[in-house]
Parts: C-alpha cells; sequence; structure tokens
C-alpha cells in the first residue's frame, strides 16, 4: 500500500510539474515559429521586418480585458530596429493596432520617412489613428481588400477636437465655462499640429503640395468619427499608394499571434481551406 501511495503521490508531482511547465514550452515554441517565419519572410524580401501588433490582453487575475496601443516602449523598440537597419535596406512593417500615443506614433513614422530604403507598410485587418499616421509614411500601403485604415484627427480626453471646437463656435461663449474654453484652445493647436505632421510626411514621401494639402485636410479636420473605417476602396479614392497584393506569409504570421481565448469561442470554423464548388454544364434545352 505504501508503494501505491508513493507511486501516486510521485505522478501527482510529475502531472503538477508539466502543467506548469508545459506553456512556458508552448510559448517558447510559438516564439521560434515566429521569428523562422519573419527570418524566412525577409529573405524572401531582403529586408527588415518589424511587427507592430496589438491584441487585447487579459489580466491574469482579474480577467479584466485591456486594450494595447502604441506606446513610448514601442517606439524605443522599433527605433532601435531601425537603428539596426543598414540605411539601403527596404523596411516591412507589419501593423495591426487601434492607434495610440501621437508622441510615439510621430517618433516612429519620423523615423520611417527618414530611412533612405523603401519603407512597406503590410495591414491584413486594420491600423486605425497613430497606424494611418505610421502607414501615410510608407512608400507602399499594402491592404487587405477587408483591411481598413481610419481618420487621424486628434481626441482630446474623450472628446474629438473638431467636436469641441465646433461646441464653443456654435455656443454664446458667456455660457460656457473655462474648462471647456481651454480644451477648445487645445483642441485648435492639436488639430493644425497634426494636419501640419501629417502633410510634412505626405511630402516626404514625393506628393505635390496640393494633394498633400487635400489629403492631410480629410483626415484629420474631423469629417468622420475617430472609428470611422476607411475601405480599401475608399483609400485609393482618397489618393493614397495602396495595394491588394497581399503576401501569404502575412497572414501565417498573424495566425501565430492569436487573441489570449476566452472560455468560450465567438467564432468557430473547419480551419482548413476549401475548393470551389464545380459547377455542372449547362443543359440544352429539350425540343
Amino acid at each position: 500500500m505504501d508503494t501505491v501511495s508513493a507511486i501516486l503521490n510521485w505522478l501527482f508531482w510529475i502531472f503538477i510539474i508539466l502543467s506548469i511547465l508545459s506553456p512556458i514550452f508552448q510559448q517558447k515554441n510559438l516564439e521560434l515559429q515566429r521569428l523562422d517565419l519573419i527570418r524566412k519572410f525577409e529573405q524572401k524580401r531582403k529586408s527588415r521586418v518589424i511587427l507592430l501588433i496589438h491584441r487585447q490582453e487579459t489580466m491574469s487575475l482579474l480577467g479584466i480585458p485591456i486594450s494595447r496601443y502604441i506606446s513610448i516602449e514601442d517606439s524605443e523598440a522599433i527605433l532601435r530596429a531601425i537603428r539596426l537597419t543598414p540605411p539601403e535596406m527596404p523596411i516591412d512593417i507589419i501593423l495591426h493596432t487601434p492607434g495610440g500615443l501621437v508622441l510615439a506614433t510621430e517618433q516612429i513614422a519620423q523615423a520611417l520617412v527618414r530611412h533612405k530604403g523603401k519603407v512597406t507598410v503590410f495591414i491584413p485587418h486594420y491600423a486605425m489613428s497613430g497606424g494611418t499616421m505610421l502607414a501615410l509614411a510608407s512608400d507602399e500601403i499594402v491592404m487587405d481588400e477587408n483591411a481598413v485604415l481610419g481618420p487621424v484627427d486628434p481626441q482630446i480626453g474623450n472628446y474629438p477636437a473638431a467636436s469641441i471646437i465646433k461646441v464653443v463656435e456654435e455656443k454664446n461663449k458667456d455660457k460656457i465655462d473655462d474648462e471647456t474654453l481651454i480644451l477648445a484652445d487645445i483642441s485648435k493647436k492639436a488639430m493644425a499640429q497634426v494636419k501640419e505632421f501629417v502633410k510634412k510626411l505626405l511630402l516626404s514621401n514625393g506628393r505635390s503640395e496640393s494633394d498633400a494639402e487635400r489629403i492631410s485636410t480629410m483626415l484629420t479636420e474631423g469629417r468622420w468619427t475617430h472609428d470611422y473605417p476607411i475601405t480599401f476602396e475608399e483609400a485609393k479614392e482618397i489618393g493614397l499608394n495602396v495595394s491588394s497584393e497581399m503576401p501569404r506569409e502575412i497572414y501565417e504570421l498573424m495566425d501565430l499571434y492569436p487573441q489570449n481565448p476566452s472560455m468560450r469561442p465567438s467564432v468557430q470554423y473547419v480551419p482548413l481551406p476549401y475548393k470551389a464548388p464545380e459547377r455542372s454544364a449547362p443543359q440544352k434545352p429539350q425540343k
């Protein structure tokens, strides 16, 4: 009996150790797969590949979903990667982000514009707000046909800067509190600064003065809500240099950055490519 208890106790501790180590091994294996695919893509395109992928994360204890966004840490890492890249080598950036801090975004965008080699931005799903600003800093934007960009109009607190300015313009100033007037002043400065920055990005990439003025105004003036999806077709109409020739490796890389699984998946399907159904030959009409 003692022998059986010892074996069970031994098996129990092996199970506990494996349960602890298994996620670590799985994560390491996933990281190796990512690095291997990134390196193969770099060798294929003779470029430096940089990924900026923001998924919603889940806190380990409370289970509260928190959104990630472009941060100062991101800008530091990307600037470091650009410094490690020869000036003439192309840079390929894979973007999947809701946007983020203006300061961090502008630092990255300036570094991309200064890079002498070609800069290509790949957007498999979405690049909103600051992500769109980074796309504007590139020489070419490659979008999935169902991917979207977004406006880059500044937000002051919880409100669009354009809406704060509109309130002050339409309402009697005697009935507006000082805080709102201060926010309106900040909003005017923010809109002017962002528009000027976007215009400089476009001019740096060879746009004419008129084109740069038109596109920068359209994207920053607040004509849309901040989460308005600019589709592939609209991006072309606006005049952005977009292409839909997305390499399959981009989708494979995105598969290696899965969303943290919840208890019940909200989307399910058979993960296999299907062949198009064969159409039967048209029947001749009977006489």
